[in-house]
């Protein structure tokens, strides 16, 4: 270890989350995390929104359509409440520490910690052979994500919790190789089941861009009449909306739409249940239709406006990757001092 580096002191609350650039946002990213994030923003914690370009690539990507769902996902933040002047934006390309602190933690990862990665599993199916080292190894790039900026939270779905586990061996096993403690044992913030959303059309199945049916979700680009239309033809049952939330069960459409209701509306589902319980989806679609169209139009509008104005969007994501930058490369240089190398 080189001479001077000391042991970090209580870390700094921070908070980052990134996100693929895999265009066509949908409902499920904006209440799931764009929604969120905005809503956090505000609590005098410094917050770092990261467009993850570079894990985009571990799967091919047409480099026209990359360079558009970056932008469309950057307008999204934007439009969604997210504050350039409040939050720091960036795409991830354009800060190279991300990508050498994640050689640093290839070399702290362990083979066998990789192969447990069941997102791996599910990406790479029975073709795993043919799929490339990226996909592999982005796990330590995801963890690279996080440290670089020493980041003590990550707001992160169910199905992410695993590798912000990876994250936390890696950075544990970073300290005790060095004998300092330098990385944070980030912790993750669950997001919980109210915002997540489930397709129109089956309400077992998640909200996705995948779907073939462009009705089975609401898209961020859709016009007021669009999202109307699309809540107007969601599936439900025959039976009025329970009073109390235990009545949702084994109901998946029925809870779905309430879960959106109360999601957008800031309220719970006891809440909306409480209001609505009785009424049959005849009465609630046009309510939720409002309110779905009121909270989202003009967000499509402003993500429109935005998308016609590729500058305005760039100067934002450079202005983002300085900030960026002003706190990864400290971090990084610091890491390099420990490992032992000659700078």
């Amino acid at each position: 270890m080189s001479e001077g580096v000391q042991t970090s002191p209580a870390f700094t609350p921070r908070v980052f989350s990134g996100i693929q650039p895999s265009g066509d946002l949908h409902l499920g990213n904006y209440l799931g995390a764009l929604k969120r994030f905005a809503d956090a923003q505000n609590q005098g914690i410094q917050s770092i929104y990261c467009m993850v370009d570079q894990h985009a690539i571990t799967v091919w990507q047409d480099p026209v359509k990359l360079a558009r769902a970056t932008r469309e996902l950057a307008a999204g933040f934007i439009a969604s409440g997210i504050d350039p002047n409040k939050s720091i934006l960036f795409n991830q390309s354009q800060v190279a520490e991300h990508a050498q602190l994640a050689w640093i933690f290839n070399c702290v990862a362990r083979m066998g910690w990789m192969k447990r990665m069941t997102q791996f599993k599910d990406k790479a199916g029975k073709n795993a052979e043919n799929a490339s080292l990226g996909l592999f190894g982005y796990p330590a790039l995801m963890a690279a994500d996080i440290l670089i900026y020493h980041a003590t939270h990550v707001p992160v779905g169910e199905d992410q919790k695993q590798h912000i586990e990876l994250t936390r061996d890696i950075a544990a096993k970073f300290n005790h190789d060095y004998g300092i403690e330098f990385f944070p044992m980030t912790e993750p913030v669950i997001e919980g089941a109210a915002t997540r959303v489930m397709s129109l059309r089956d309400g077992s199945k998640k909200m996705s861009k995948s779907d073939p049916s462009d009705a089975s979700r609401i898209n961020m680009t859709d016009d007021a009449d669009t999202i109307a239309s699309k809540i107007r033809k969601a599936k439900t049952d025959p039976d009025a909306l329970p009073s109390e939330a235990e009545g949702l069960k084994d109901r998946p459409e029925a809870r779905n739409l309430v879960n959106i209701y109360a999601a957008l509306s800031d309220m719970s589902v006891s809440e909306v249940l409480a209001e609505n319980g009785g009424q049959q989806f005849s009465a609630f679609k046009p309510r939720l239709s409002e309110l779905a169209v009121t909270k989202l139009a003009p967000i499509s509008t402003e993500m429109a406006r935005l998308m016609t104005q590729p500058d305005e969007i760039d100067a934002i994501l450079r202005h983002g990757a300085a900030q960026a930058r002003e706190i990864a490369a400290p971090i990084l240089q610091k890491t390099y001092d420990i490992v032992g190398m000659v700078r």
